[in-house]
């Protein structure tokens, strides 16, 4: 009855009343050009390669976005990977000065902003500790799919598709996490090309309006068998229901691209909901999920989110998967680690080694038990 009634039911709900409705099939072709690769990256322990995705419309137009991918060395045998956007480029992620800037830097940054240089971001990507764990990591900037500004969409991937239309958007059209969750699964159609990884072990992660896209990416894309919610707040992992910190009214308000109009009929209007974050998460399953929160975050709301993934082991339980065991969220550095995983930290809202730590220890798990 899940699988065949409510999954379906409900996976429409959040299509057509939250995220947008994702085209079955968007006639875009994608072309992968090896830009640069260096089989001693990060002082040996990698092979870095970065790879240009060549976008191309059935009606001729054309984008482009660069993806950033490390493989761990002396491993024989495929690896698991772990996908996650970056904010302001892949040349921000790390200090190694061969890192090419995403295409849309120039577009994105402002005169004289410090975000965009290199290494900016670095403390949020662990990639070191991934690859020790013996794991790829593949990041790309999100802009590069649609920059993130309501006024941008010109720039975005959406003038490829025929039906395009700058300045009117249908009631259940998708946003721009609509738009992210499908590049998201156009990494995946890259990776599962790439002989050193390991397709059935692919995990999505993202932080704050990325664990949003993380979320929606991985409910509709099976080839993601973890998928990591890192401070993702309103409509990501936290109930908008308890309408603690940001809100609907809010984010409609302050980001309206990033969801399908039709979510402004609940701004100031949770009550009305037929439908809750808990239940997104519950789309995951019989896959896994985590979802993390950070103490000083109130504006994303831990309690919230910690929830969300509570009432969603409901949906586990169906398939005799283990969901969180008490309604109770955890001290802060308890993390539980069942079918779905959570944990909070100390600290504020952000993407810490611990953080990944976390997920890597969680994901060892999960694909350990695959292989048994």
């Amino acid at each position: 009855q899940w699988e065949k009634k409510r999954r379906p039911e409900l996976l429409r709900m959040f299509s057509e009343q939250e995220y947008g409705v994702t085209p079955q099939s968007t006639d875009i072709k994608v072309k992968y050009e090896l830009v640069a690769s260096n089989p001693k990256a990060m002082s040996g322990l990698a092979t870095q390669k970065q790879v240009l995705f060549h976008f191309t419309g059935k009606n001729g137009k054309t984008h482009q976005a660069l993806l950033l991918l490390y493989i761990p060395n002396g491993i024989k045998e495929r690896v698991p990977v772990i996908v996650s956007y970056n904010f302001h480029g892949n040349q921000t992620t790390t200090l190694e000065d061969d890192v090419i800037p995403s295409p849309l830097n120039e577009l994105m940054k402002s005169e004289g902003s410090e975000k965009w240089v290199r290494g900016e971001q670095a403390s949020r990507w662990s990639y070191e500790l991934a690859l020790r764990h013996g794991y790829a990591v593949a990041t790309m900037n999100y802009h590069d799919i649609f920059p993130d500004s309501p006024d941008l969409r010109k720039f975005s991937i959406l003038p490829l598709l025929p039906e395009y239309k700058n300045d009117l958007r249908e009631a259940n059209e998708w946003g721009s996490i609509g738009v992210w969750a499908w590049g998201y699964s156009r990494i995946a159609d890259y990776l599962e090309k790439e002989k050193w990884i390991d397709k059935n072990c692919m995990v999505v992660l993202g932080h704050s309006r990325l664990g949003k896209t993380a979320l929606w990416a991985g409910v509709q894309d099976k080839r993601f068998k973890v998928v990591i919610s890192n401070d993702s707040g309103c409509g990501g992992a936290a109930l908008s229901k308890r309408v603690f910190g940001e809100n609907i009214a809010r984010i409609t308000a302050n980001f309206p691209h990033w969801f399908c109009p039709a979510f402004n009929i609940y701004s100031e209007n949770e009550a009305a909901m037929p439908f809750d974050q808990h239940e997104l998460l519950a789309l995951v399953a019989p896959r896994h999920v985590y979802v993390a929160s950070a103490e000083d975050d109130q504006w994303a709301d831990p309690k919230g989110e910690y929830l969300s993934a509570y009432y969603a082991g409901q949906v586990y339980h169906l398939y005799n998967m283990q969901g969180l065991p008490s309604e109770k969220q955890p001290a802060i550095h308890q993390p539980l680690h069942y079918d779905i995983g959570y944990h909070i930290r100390s600290g504020k809202h952000d993407v810490t080694e611990y953080d990944w730590e976390c997920y890597l220890d969680f994901c060892d798990k999960v694909f350990s038990a695959k292989k048994e």
